[in-house]
């Protein structure tokens, strides 16, 4: 059974009884979403849950969703946390979507959230909201990122096992961007929830990732790991140490040096107007 990381990781924030949440979630399927919260055993007195439409392959219904977003919230509640946790493993084989020359994994994995950050900066600012961007050790595969440029275009054919190291590659470029453009204002961190066999990732791969192999964790384990970066405040020193491993660790720059490159993150890192020209984004 493939459970969803996300879901695991707000079934276990209501489960506290410490503290209320308020959470607002975006979800494909919301119907689904719903219904699937409703099985849960929470209390609705302290805890509420929000699903809202959001399609992140399309551009228009990101941009919908930050709308619905700072209009369900009003002016006076502020975003404590902004998690960014969605990703796919497909190949780039078809054409990108809704004419977009960008792959469906790069939009969805990078550009859309990126986009997303973009609408909700004045209401993240305001709020000191921390930005969580769950991450990945496949960061780790881009030797050459000089080769992103043809592999991330729709229709390059790349396997999703070697695309999806790629764009978290990418997504972790943006977490270094983002931590820059907002230094001083909002915490920007990504994460490792490690090896989750468990949520399926691996079928857009075209492979089965078994649930006993070495340091692979459950969902529940992995769901936890991100619900750590919510309340991390032991960060180390050197700004550019943001990322926390699945064991609990900052991992050191080195294992993530080639994304430290200010010009690879200017590159990669477009702004809200340059999104919405080049997506054709009007109105």
């Amino acid at each position: 059974m493939r459970i969803s990381q996300g879901f695991e990781a707000v079934k276990q924030l209501l489960a506290q009884s410490d503290q209320p949440y308020n959470i607002l979630l975006g979800a494909r399927g919301v119907a689904r979403t719903r219904n699937a919260f409703t099985t849960l055993d929470y209390d609705t007195t302290k805890h509420s849950v929000t699903v809202l439409p959001l399609e992140l392959s399309d551009l228009r219904s990101t941009r919908t969703f930050a709308h619905d977003v700072l209009h369900t919230l009003g002016d006076g509640t502020k975003i404590d946390v902004l998690l960014l946790n969605a990703a796919i493993s497909d190949g780039s084989e078809k054409p990108g979507p809704n004419g977009s020359k960008w792959s469906e994994p790069f939009v969805v994995n990078h550009l859309a959230q990126h986009y997303l950050v973009h609408l909700l900066r004045e209401k993240l600012v305001e709020s000191k909201s921390r930005v969580v961007v769950v991450s990945s050790g496949a960061v780790r595969q881009v030797e050459d990122p000089s080769v992103l440029d043809e592999h991330m275009k729709g229709g390059s054919g790349i396997s999703g096992f070697k695309l999806y190291g790629e764009t978290k590659f990418i997504q972790l470029l943006g977490a270094h961007w983002w931590r820059r453009q907002l230094a001083g204002q909002c915490a920007v961190l990504a994460v490792s929830p490690g090896l989750i066999p468990g949520t399926g990732l691996g079928r857009g791969m075209n492979m089965d990732l078994p649930a006993n192999m070495p340091d692979a964790k459950s969902v529940p384990e992995g769901a936890a790991s991100i619900l750590r970066a919510f309340n991390r405040d032991d960060f180390p020193e050197d700004p550019e140490q943001i990322f926390l491993t699945s064991w609990g660790e900052w991992w050191p720059k080195d294992v993530y040096g080639k994304t430290l490159d200010i010009g690879l993150q200017d590159k990669w890192c477009p702004t809200r107007e340059d999104i919405e020209k080049e997506e054709v984004l009007h109105g």
